[in-house]
């Protein structure tokens, strides 16, 4: 018969929730005050630097990836027709913009305006005066191939109406402070700069997981946890105290560079506003980087939870820094990928899907695909951490039940 004694002895036990949140706080409060964290604060404003370099980079491979066109729109449609074959003839032999021949008489404007092309110039005009319209760094880079073309144009097909004589005609020169091409490509830019800080961040800051896990193995605090608490509640808490830990490091690095970029020295050209804009750029930042934080820290975690020492966690965490890398190239090319195979593959891939759905943000003002990005994180993250802590808890206390030849002759011993 049961005694009336043992029945409580469950009964101070915290549930999942609660105990996750003791350990949370516990962890948050412990690395928060702790002067090693004031020495980590500081460390990645070196890479700050890396950071930049690489956005600048990605902004030029994506620009040579998609060059933008020349939106030909000369007055004469024999003109035009001229103006193409001359292209044709001259592009194996010269670096030339490529070219479209418009017939349905939009203004250059409204050419540049259009965002289903990717126009940087509209040349408008007569072979004898050609005027060319566009961004001011576009036009003063085709001034010389588009005199070219004209002159080459004008002499093969014997424009001698024109006025041309064989001479290269004056190319008159229309700047606009933006267009279409110049805008995608500051965008794909800041992509490029979000995924990579994104991708920065999430490396640096799963890291603090391992350490944390197994310096505390090796005290034997888990084993004092795990006395008190379910170790489902040990992992959970670990993975969101690490979290909120991370957002107090991005809330002062973020601070910092508010303080740069207003003092007049942050100036970066190459990073221009995102398409969806940045207030709603910086949230989707952080919600994209909380998700993908859960995932890439619930495999670090439960890394740190089959190394029995700290050299033994550098070598199990290889493949998951090697799978982070390989995510990251493949949501580096999928920006210039978009609607493509690779893209596809990024937004469907858990891991790569915050990376791909952020780059979204920076090049299309469309919502609803982020609601839809974050529900199907959400669900990849539910899976990642009940598998992680599952796996967490047999390996940690080596608990749930023995298998094979090995399980049964340790329980003979026993």
């Amino acid at each position: 018969m049961t005694q009336q004694g043992a029945a409580p002895a469950t009964a101070g036990r915290l549930s999942l929730w609660q105990a996750a949140f003791v350990v949370a706080r516990r962890d948050f409060l412990a690395i928060l005050l702790s002067k090693a964290f004031v020495f980590f604060l500081i460390g990645p404003l070196f890479f700050v630097g890396i950071s930049m370099a690489a956005g600048a980079l990605g902004s030029r491979a994506a620009e040579s990836v998609t060059p933008p066109g020349l939106a030909v729109a000369l007055d004469s449609p024999a003109e035009r027709l001229a103006l193409a074959r001359a292209h044709k003839r001259l592009d194996p032999l010269v670096s030339l913009p490529p070219v479209t021949t418009i017939e349905d008489g939009r203004t250059p404007d409204a050419l540049l305006a259009d965002r289903s092309a990717n126009f940087a110039g509209v040349l408008t005009g007569t072979l004898a005066r050609p005027r060319l319209t566009g961004t001011e760094a576009n036009i003063e880079a085709w001034k010389g191939e588009v005199a070219l073309l004209a002159a080459e144009a004008a002499g093969a097909d014997g424009f001698s109406a024109s006025g041309t004589n064989g001479a290269v005609p004056e190319v008159l020169l229309t700047p606009r402070e933006s267009s279409v091409a110049a805008e995608r490509r500051g965008n794909k830019a800041t992509a490029t700069a979000g995924i990579t800080l994104l991708f920065l961040l999430s490396m640096l800051l799963a890291g603090m997981v391992l350490s944390n896990l197994v310096e505390e193995k090796g005290n034997k605090i888990i084993e004092i946890l795990a006395a008190s608490i379910p170790m489902d509640a040990v992992f959970l808490g670990k993975l969101f105290a690490m979290l909120a830990v991370s957002f107090v490091g991005i809330s002062v690095w973020g601070a910092l560079a508010l303080v740069f970029v207003g003092a007049g020295a942050g100036e970066m050209p190459f990073v221009s506003s995102p398409a969806i804009g940045w207030p709603a750029f910086v949230l989707l930042f952080l919600v994209y980087f909380a998700l993908a934080y859960l995932l890439v820290g619930s495999v670090f975690l439960t890394v740190g939870a089959m190394a029995p020492t700290v050299r033994d966690v550098q070598t199990l965490s290889m493949p998951a820094t090697i799978l982070q890398l390989l995510v990251f190239f493949i949501a580096s090319f999928a920006v210039s990928d978009v609607g493509g195979a690779v893209e596809t593959l990024a937004l469907i891939f858990p891991l790569s899907s915050p990376y791909a759905m952020l780059s979204r943000a920076a090049q299309f003002d469309t919502l609803w695909w982020h609601a839809l990005g974050i529900a199907w994180q959400l669900v990849w993250v539910g899976i990642f951490v009940r598998a992680g802590s599952t796996l967490f808890r047999r390996k940690v206390m080596q608990s749930g039940p023995a298998r094979g030849g090995k399980g049964w002759l340790r329980r003979r011993l026993s």
